[in-house]
């Protein structure tokens, strides 16, 4: 059985060897065939022989009946594929778990010390997308001073709110206006502490005291804007806790 080019540059990137592929091509042309007939067929050495097909056996490509003299037959492609995928998810899910605890922290340590930044976000989806991402961060609080104006977008980020935190954050929500106008947020109890006050100049959202989303105005948000800056984010987290002081429980 002959193969194009694109097909064994496939499965070399699945993983297999020049006479990985050249077996298991054999098997799946051939049908079930000992060492010695896979050996001829693919033209791979014998002594390499066993190697060659244990290997595709752990990588989850072919099989071998359980009697002696052992014959060998293929997966079926498809089948071996999502094997590997499945492999090959769980290979980086862990990587990216290790360099999460270990680099990860590193890095926004750096940033915070010797790279702050401050970001002007425009427009609603630009807000929603940097809200997600900081909630999604979040490993330990997430404070919210939501002014009247700022109800609509509190209202569209309350899904994240409500269940896109890690289970280890709490959240202290202080809002302006009417409790009835943030019933919406009342299951956050659950999370944390809900309070309440009469009038707010402007507002927004921290987390773990790293990183700051800030909405400033009085009728309507006249500049949103993020930064990690850890002197501006050390001030607004001292300011909402003196407004979160001054403020009635709900």
């Amino acid at each position: 059985m002959s193969v194009d080019d694109e097909t064994r540059a496939a499965l070399r990137e699945m993983g297999l060897n020049a006479y990985e592929i050249d077996s298991y091509i054999v098997l799946v042309s051939g049908g079930q065939m000992t060492a010695m007939e896979v050996s001829e067929l693919a033209n791979v050495p014998y002594s390499k022989m066993y190697e060659v097909l244990n290997s595709l056996k752990e990588k989850g490509w072919i099989k071998s009946t359980e009697s002696r003299p052992f014959k060998y037959y293929p997966v079926p492609p498809m089948e071996a594929t999502r094997f590997t995928k499945l492999q090959l998810e769980n290979k980086y899910a862990a990587l990216e778990s290790t360099l999460a605890e270990t680099l990860q922290p590193l890095y926004e340590q750096r940033e915070l010390v010797e790279r702050p930044e401050m970001i002007i976000l425009r427009g609603q989806q630009a807000v929603l997308a940097k809200v997600e991402d900081i909630l999604k961060k979040a490993s330990v609080e997430i404070v919210v001073a939501a002014p009247e104006f700022a109800k609509n977008l509190i209202a569209l980020a309350e899904p994240l709110l409500g269940t896109g935190l890690k289970k280890s954050v709490s959240i202290k929500f202080m809002a302006a206006g009417k409790k009835g106008d943030w019933e919406f947020v009342k299951k956050f109890g659950t999370l944390g502490e809900i309070r309440i006050r009469d009038h707010m100049f402007g507002g927004g959202i921290i987390a773990d005291g790293k990183e700051a989303m800030l909405f400033l105005g009085e009728d309507k948000p006249t500049l949103v804007i993020w930064s990690n800056h850890v002197g501006l984010v050390g001030f607004a987290r001292e300011y909402f806790q003196f407004l979160w002081d001054s403020s009635a429980t709900v």
